[in-house]
């Protein structure tokens, strides 16, 4: 029989202090996790000479926090592992890609004054031209997650150039992704969600205007043509959330993302701020609604009830 270690006894008498013993098998089958867990438990208790001693003066919140950090790393990096970019096609199939083609397409539908369904078809119904070749590869060095981030301080010339010569040639992928057509680059799945979004996005233009409106900072409402790609992002995801049902969570952990990458500033920030105020005030909408249904509903039997007495009265002369 295995003798344990007591660093999994002490987790384990730890996890069932706290009530969340069911974590412990799915855990202890990692034996990386486990370490990380140990030490970070060691280096906030000091030297845990004994079991009984450290569950006595180790901070129960800290045991908590140091699982849920842990669990939400693993979780984090599973998901990337278990959503490709790729399809056996060879085509995006991830659904940032499809929100970054609606974006785009909005985009392109507000500079240009049209509508960005048509603009949408238009696009994806584009002949090619003689002799163009696609580059499949450029698929996989394509980065979704390309943040901007502060400027950069080189320590030499040459790390300078290095830089730049990274930078262009990431521009230059992106370039011949995004002008590509696009059944060459995103898989028919996320064709037709890239459509659903803009059809969202359409029939809820004007409501969301009137939205928008309310909650962008007063010095958005100033600058509109110097806002568009800005005021674009809210406009999908409210589209998103209000149309087909998608948590709330996601779409704007998703908005943020698009504002990290193509927008600069304080961007990202005012956009989340935006979006969780926008649906603050959709679920006070719904709760509203939701009472004044039930209130409704309530007053129903009452007038039965008077209707029945009235004919009951009626019948017997009375």
């Amino acid at each position: 029989m295995k003798k344990e270690s007591p660093a999994c006894m002490f987790i384990e008498k730890v996890c069932k202090m706290l009530g969340i013993a069911a974590l412990l098998s799915y855990y202890s089958r990692n034996m990386l996790l486990l370490a990380e867990i140990w030490s970070t438990l060691e280096s906030e208790t000091g030297q845990l000479s004994s079991t009984r001693s450290s569950i006595i003066t180790c901070s129960a919140f800290a045991v908590q926090e140091t699982l849920e950090k842990t669990r939400e790393s693993l979780t984090t990096n599973t998901a990337k592992e278990m959503m490709p970019k790729i399809d056996k096609s060879g085509r995006f199939c991830s659904p940032r890609a499809a929100r970054e083609l609606a974006l785009l397409i909005v985009y392109a539908a507000c500079l240009e004054g049209s509508d960005p369904i048509r603009l949408f078809e238009r696009r994806v119904n584009s002949r090619r031209e003689p002799g163009y070749e696609f580059n499949k590869a450029s698929l996989l060095e394509y980065n979704h997650m390309s943040f901007g981030g502060p400027p950069v301080t080189t320590g030499s010339a040459e790390e300078a150039d290095e830089l730049m010569r990274n930078d262009e040639e990431e521009s230059a992928i992106e370039a011949e992704v995004l002008s590509a057509p696009p059944k060459l680059v995103y898989s028919k799945l996320l064709l037709r969600f890239t459509r659903k979004l803009l059809v969202a996005v359409v029939d809820k233009w004007d409501n969301h205007v009137c939205i928008i409106d309310k909650v962008i900072p007063p010095n958005w409402k100033d600058q509109p043509a110097g806002r568009i790609l800005e005021l674009s992002i809210l406009h999908l995801a409210m589209s998103e959330i209000t149309v087909l049902g998608t948590r709330h969570q996601i779409v704007i952990n998703e908005a943020v993302d698009l504002a990290k990458r193509f927008c600069d500033g304080a961007a990202p920030r005012i956009i989340n701020g935006c979006l969780r105020t926008f649906v603050r005030d959709l679920e006070g909408t719904a709760r509203t609604e939701a009472k004044q249904e039930v209130s409704s509903e309530e007053k129903l039997p009452l007038k039965a009830l008077r209707l029945s007495v009235h004919l009951v009265r009626r019948a017997i002369g009375y």
